[in-house]
């Protein structure tokens, strides 16, 4: 059996192809039948267990109806599926792997932390920490400093990119209080807010504590929109354990309100960045 490892390109193509057949009412059995092929095929490459060919899309959009505009992005996308990103050949678990791609090939990001900082946004001390104490048993220490690396990398997006990523970040008050690696740790995290807040494509806010029940107690969550109107919005939810994606039209929509409500209920950019300010002693 081979052990290929899918790149994220080829399992956000799948479940496109997944979610096309789908909302054309058309089965799993009824589709393998109408393209010849047998159900096993069809359903390992909606499973992301077999690569799928530039040929096999384009009879697939066919079968689905899908033409225009949208029909040649699908079949572009297709054709760069294969390319490996960094990513894709890191020693990753293979959800982190697939957020990673997803968060790299974004054009916007929104996203609420209650637990801890963003991880765009985390200094690399503070990003040791965390790791440290998510691993919860020893790892080498160059282990520690490879995940550390890993996470530096994720933030070129911010700034690299020839379009940055447009993000918007809520941070619960209480993740400020958590004293995470001791003061000089979380003073010199304080200061990397207040620096990547000026940067135009980053907009942070923190939730104050005296505001009480909102949408986003029940945990943290990101919203990641593409730049291609063909794949739609995604939630991503981390657990202990792995991770949950979240790509139901009304599943999204309810989180985007939810999200849209904190906006709200959060103190102001302008405010936010003064509350940081106060706690570096400017």
């Amino acid at each position: 059996m081979s052990t290929r490892q899918p790149t994220v390109r080829e399992r956000r193509l799948a479940a496109e192809l997944r979610r096309l057949r789908e909302s054309s009412a058309v089965t799993l059995e009824e589709a393998a039948e109408r393209l010849g092929w047998s159900k096993t095929k069809l359903s390992r490459i909606e499973n992301v267990l077999r690569r799928v060919a530039v040929p096999e899309v384009q009879g697939l959009l066919d079968l689905y109806g899908v033409a225009g505009g949208r029909r040649d992005a699908l079949i572009a996308f297709a054709r760069t599926a294969r390319q490996r990103d960094w990513w894709d050949t890191e020693p990753l678990r293979t959800d982190y792997a697939t957020y990673i791609g997803l968060e790299a090939e974004s054009e916007a990001l929104s996203c609420y932390s209650m637990g801890v900082i963003h991880g765009l946004l985390q200094t690399e001390e503070y990003a040791r920490h965390v790791i440290r104490a998510a691993l919860m048993r020893f790892k080498p220490p160059a282990e520690v400093d490879r995940r550390v690396a890993v996470r530096a990398a994720r933030q070129a997006v911010l700034t690299e990119r020839a379009q940055p990523l447009r993000f918007w970040s809520i941070i619960d008050e209480a993740v400020l209080d958590r004293e995470i690696g001791g003061k000089q740790v979380m003073q010199a995290q304080y200061e990397r807010l207040l620096e990547l807040a000026e940067l135009p494509n980053v907009m942070l806010q923190v939730m104050p504590a005296s505001v009480g029940a909102h949408p986003g107690v029940i945990g943290s969550f990101s919203i990641l929109q593409f730049p291609e109107q063909y794949f739609p919005n995604v939630v991503y939810v981390e657990s202990m354990t792995g991770a949950l994606y979240i790509e139901d039209e009304g599943q999204v929509h309810t989180h985007t309100l939810a999200f849209e409500q904190m906006q709200a209920t959060a103190l102001s950019p302008d405010d936010s960045t003064a509350l940081l300010a106060r706690r570096v002693g400017r």
